[in-house]
Formats: structure tokens, C-alpha cells, sequence
């Protein structure tokens, strides 16, 4: 089959494309033939030697979602049929023709979806709901703020909101960005061009500060968060593109009774996994159907121009997800 692999770390350049075998489905696994893979940061950073896949996933092979039909059962595998529109989460490995999951880690396709935009769901969207609603215990009416809105996690995290009756505030950089999260339902626009935002939040609230943050920048960022949650907030931080570090008052956090808590969907036990999967097929799907929620798909890229899609994501213009067509 055909793939693409990190060649060695560093610059897009080294995402080469290679011949493979096929893989072969056991016990409770299936063969998916991917028809569109979702480009994340995650993806980059593993390129950059920054993020090692876990041990169940190609060690060179990037790639976290995908979407495809199923062409082989392995043995005692009932959930899925071979010919079903399939789409999900792996571990790594989707920047390939084919890839074997565990058939309970799989969603069925909603029918008004096509392969490009079922790509665009599982990462973004499973992230999205699981950290907001969730754990962050988002709930109808709250306010919820989402930093690097225009990423695809906050553009979905921005629908979610509008789903389930919250009021959502964004950041990003640039006004374009925040214009085209208006269509799609942000309710408050700050543009962070100095990465300062707690006062606007503040204002944004009346005073009282956001309820849930869905911080996908990290770094300085957090200590922003904490400036301009309310009472009782719940910070859940996904993304350190900013960086590790940063220096907060303890102080803050204490008084207002804050909770931060960090997560990740890669590193999760299979059971954890089986559990995002009904988060999608349970929670999601019926939204997608009915049109509540839409993917946004910024730009597609065949899987041999795996480097130019990274380029892209790097330069930090994208609006929505960046998918690699099979």
C-alpha cells in the first residue's frame, strides 16, 4: 500500500512517500481502505520528534483520523460490516491506503457526509465535545471561551456550543478568522494580536467571567484563563503550541475554586477510546444529520503532498481542517 513516513525529524521535507505492506485485521480488528485523513498538530509535532505515537501505532506513519469503508473482518468482529462507511480515531498510521482498528473505535458515516468532510470530524469534534461538555461540564446558558477559535477544534467547539445553548467567546489573531467563526454561530470576537485577552472576557461577560475555557493554546495563555474565569471555572487545556510553561497566581486559583485539568485523546486505553467512539456515533452523528453541527473544510491535499499539507497547517492560515485525499 501506499504512505506516507517521517522520513527523520524535522521540516516538512522529510514527509516522504513509501510502499508498505498491507496490514492484516485480528481478533476484534478490522481493515478500513482510507479514503481521507484529517492533518492535526499533533501531526507536526510527531514530525518534529516532539511527540512519539504510542506503542500500538506505526512508529513512522503519522495520522489520528480518518475516514474510509471496511474491506476485511478479523475474527468475532459483528459491529461493522465489510462495505460500511466508517470513520474515527487511531492512534497513528492514517497517512496510509489502509489501516486496521478495532472495529468499536468505529462511527458509521452519516449519509449527507462525504469522505473529506467525515475527515474533518473525529479529531476536532470528539475533542471538542469530550473536553467541553464532558468533563468541562459545559451546560446550556454558560459562558464558554475557546482560544485559536479558527483552529479545528475551536471552530467545532464553537458549534457544539451553539448546539447545547451556550454562549461562546473566541480569540484568534486575525479578523478574518473571527468574521467566518461568526458564521458559524461565535457569539463574542476578540482579536489577541498581543496574546492579552482576560479584560475583554471580562467585558464580554458583564464582569462575571467565563464558566468553561477551552484552551488550545497553552503557555501564557493559561494564566489569561485564570484572570477571567468565574467562580467555580473549569479550564480544560488541550493545546501547547504556546509552550509549557507559565507563571499563574496560585492565589487566583484557590479563591475562585478553579479546576484545570489536562487532556489528551492519543494516549487513552482502548476502553477510553470505545467510549470517544459512542461520544461521536451517540452524541454527534445525529447532529451532523439533522445539520446542526458541519464540518469545515479549509483545504484538501493528495496524500503524496503530505509535506505542502504541513507547510500549510504551519503558517498558521488555515481556517477549519486540512484533509489529504486518497
Amino acid at each position: 500500500m501506499k504512505a506516507v513516513a517521517i522520513a527523520s525529524f524535522g521540516e516538512p521535507e522529510v514527509l516522504v512517500p513509501v510502499e508498505r505492506e498491507c496490514p492484516i485485521p485480528g481478533h476484534g480488528e478490522v481493515l478500513v481502505r482510507i479514503r481521507a485523513a484529517g492533518v492535526n498538530r499533533a501531526d507536526v509535532l510527531q514530525r518534529r520528534g516532539f511527540y512519539p505515537p504510542p506503542p500500538d501505532a506505526p512508529a513512522d506513519i503519522p495520522g489520528l483520523e480518518f475516514a474510509g469503508e471496511v474491506v476485511e473482518l478479523g475474527p468475532k468482529v459483528t459491529e461493522v460490516a465489510v462495505g460500511e462507511r466508517v470513520y474515527g480515531l487511531a492512534g497513528g498510521g492514517t497517512y496510509a491506503e489502509f489501516i486496521v482498528v478495532h472495529a468499536r473505535v468505529l462511527s458509521l458515516i452519516p449519509a449527507n457526509l462525504g469522505y473529506i468532510e467525515a475527515a474533518a470530524i473525529p479529531e476536532a469534534f470528539i475533542t471538542a465535545y469530550d473536553a467541553a461538555v464532558v468533563q468541562g461540564k459545559l451546560s446550556p446558558g454558560e459562558h464558554l471561551l475557546i482560544t485559536a477559535v479558527g483552529s479545528g477544534v475551536g471552530t467545532a467547539a464553537v458549534q457544539i456550543a451553539r448546539a447545547i445553548g451556550a454562549i461562546s467567546i473566541g480569540t484568534a489573531r486575525s479578523g478574518h478568522k473571527l468574521d467566518q467563526a461568526e458564521a458559524y454561530g461565535l457569539v463574542h470576537r476578540i482579536l489577541t494580536l498581543d496574546g492579552e485577552y482576560a479584560e475583554d472576557v471580562l467585558v464580554a461577560t458583564g464582569g462575571a467571567g467565563v464558566n468553561v475555557v477551552l484552551e488550545l493554546v497553552g503557555g501564557d495563555y493559561v494564566a489569561q484563563d485564570i484572570e477571567c474565569c468565574a467562580p467555580k471555572g473549569r479550564i480544560m487545556l488541550v493545546g501547547l503550541v504556546a509552550g509549557t510553561k507559565v507563571r499563574v497566581d496560585l492565589g487566583t486559583i484557590l479563591r475562585k475554586r478553579l479546576t484545570i485539568t489536562g487532556t489528551s485523546l492519543r494516549a487513552r486505553a482502548i476502553e477510553e477510546k470505545i467510549l470517544a467512539a459512542q461520544i461521536l456515533s451517540h452524541h454527534l452523528n445525529p447532529l451532523f444529520v439533522n445539520g446542526a453541527l458541519k464540518p469545515i473544510v479549509d483545504a484538501t491535499f493528495k496524500l503524496d503532498e503530505a509535506a505542502k499539507a504541513h507547510a500549510y497547517m504551519e503558517a498558521n492560515e488555515n481556517f477549519g481542517k486540512i484533509i489529504l485525499e486518497m
